[in-house]
């Protein structure tokens, strides 16, 4: 396949399924509060949990679908992410009750998988030397659709109500299955062809665990707030137009990585993708001061920018290093591995900001998710064996 053509072709796809999922998200409080909460806390905790639930299910599956798409092809595992997770999103707008909410995101967690297998797919034709540009051009796909559903949604919502925004986001992430089926051409080499010695093992696991662990505290890092920003924002803002700035106060990031994503992709080509991702962390955790600071919708909204700028730098880094570190032949089973290490931290992340801010308020989430980024940037920073040719040497050496 020709890298270029295939990056069009799945940055469009990343485009309507990340469309899709974040037309509702943000407003996730909100319509469990139609949904019959509506106490504060029992609304934060009930989103800690439906919004985290799908991570955590996904977790012990994406190793799974790792190891078939090595075995049967990442398409084939793309159409099933794309379609199994539409038609059950869809499902999510006839619900009545929470719980009805969480035991669907529950079961979309088993499909989950379309953004990190269509990583894997580009990464398996992009030449070494291009991978961070190609990357961290996808990435912006999923960051435009991040950017463009939360306005898109809060437009909708005082339209047509959430149930339906429900439908219109199983469309979008079908419409994401259909350009893989008909555009998306895989010419794949099954894993049963390839020699004994590549097949997985500690010694291959080994070298990426720092990977793996980097992956899980980010998202921890990062998700902890995610979850919770439109909560924050109605504490800010009592205009009339909240369905609105909820939206703006998660999308503005989005317009930040834009800028953010694609330039510390092709930085990281230069000078090393562990360099990138070590800074990036530090300027994400200093972009959280003036957002735990914030006393008005303005001055959330330039810390959420900041932080944008910052956050497109993380996973891109993170999937160049497991390309360059994990032989080619099972690189599905690895991002499989790398992306339940990101959706655990998914789950834990939400959870923990929940009971934080249930406990010690919403505030109290910032300065903690930035400890995490902090402590993760130092270790990136002097963990020199995130380098793909210390690793080899290493290898070598034993």
């Amino acid at each position: 396949m020709n890298w270029k053509r295939t990056l069009v072709i799945l940055w469009i796809s990343d485009l309507c399924c990340a469309m899709g999922m974040s037309l509702i998200l943000p407003f996730l409080p909100l319509y469990i509060e139609q949904l019959g909460v509506h106490q504060m806390e029992a609304v934060v905790r009930w989103t800690g949990w439906i919004f985290a639930s799908q991570f955590i299910v996904a977790v012990f599956f994406q190793p799974l679908w790792g190891s078939m798409a090595d075995k049967y092809g990442r398409k084939v595992m793309l159409l099933r992410a794309g379609f199994g997770m539409g038609i059950v999103t869809a499902l999510m707008g006839l619900v009545n009750h929470p719980w009805q909410l969480l035991v669907l995101r529950m079961i979309n967690g088993v499909f989950s998988g379309f953004i990190s297998m269509s990583v894997s797919l580009q990464a398996s034709v992009t030449p070494n030397e291009q991978s961070g540009r190609a990357l961290g051009t996808l990435q912006t796909g999923l960051i435009a659709g991040n950017l463009l559903g939360p306005l898109v949604g809060g437009i909708l919502a005082e339209k047509i109500g959430y149930h339906h925004i429900f439908f219109l986001t199983g469309a979008f992430v079908c419409t994401a299955g259909l350009l893989i089926l008909f555009f998306v051409h895989e010419e794949h080499q099954p894993v049963a062809q390839v020699k004994q010695k590549n097949k997985v093992s500690w010694e291959i696991i080994k070298p990426l665990l720092p990977v793996f662990i980097a992956s899980f505290v980010t998202n921890v890092g990062m998700m902890s707030i995610e979850p919770l920003a439109t909560v924050y924002a109605k504490t800010l803002y009592h205009g009339v137009h909240l369905e609105f700035f909820s939206g703006l106060v998660v999308s503005i990031t989005g317009m930040a990585n834009l800028i953010g994503a694609p330039t510390l992709g092709r930085i990281g080509d230069k000078i090393g993708q562990r360099k990138v991702l070590a800074f990036a962390l530090l300027m994400a955790a200093l972009a959280f001061i003036p957002q735990a600071l914030a006393g008005n919708i303005t001055t959330l909204l330039v810390g959420r920018f900041l932080l944008g700028l910052f956050i497109g730098g993380m996973v891109p880094s993170l999937n160049v290093l497991v390309k360059k570190l994990a032989p080619t032949e099972i690189q599905g089973t690895v991002y499989g591995l790398n992306s339940s290490s990101l959706f655990l931290g998914n789950f834990v992340g939400p959870l923990i900001g929940s009971h934080v801010a249930a406990t010690w308020g919403i505030r109290s989430v910032f300065y903690v998710t930035m400890s995490i980024l902090l402590i993760n940037s130092v270790v990136v920073y002097f963990n020199r064996f995130l380098e793909p040719n210390v690793s080899r040497e290493r290898k070598m050496a034993s």
